[in-house]
């Protein structure tokens, strides 16, 4: 088949199509995140990792607070960062 290419930072990547169930009957494309990044998108990466975390317990129990859980938690398949 056809080579696909994709650009990340300053490269060009060809690779093997990756298979996804949920894109069956679409043409094939590559996995969204190739493993050569730029310092930026992995600096990102890095912070959204950082925010990806429950709330400490010992905030919840803390008095006067109203804020239970992290309403910004991240699924890794669902919520998708856009990059």
């Amino acid at each position: 088949g056809p080579v696909l290419l994709e650009f990340f930072g300053s490269r060009w990547r060809s690779d093997k199509p990756v298979f996804c169930p949920s894109l069956l009957g679409t043409t094939p494309t590559l996995a969204a995140m190739g493993s050569v990044k730029t310092l930026t998108v992995k600096m990102h990466l890095a912070k959204k990792l950082k925010q990806n975390r429950p709330l400490p317990q010992w905030y919840r129990m803390k008095t006067g607070t109203k804020i239970r859980y992290n309403k910004f938690r991240r699924h890794w398949r669902r919520g998708k960062i856009g990059l």
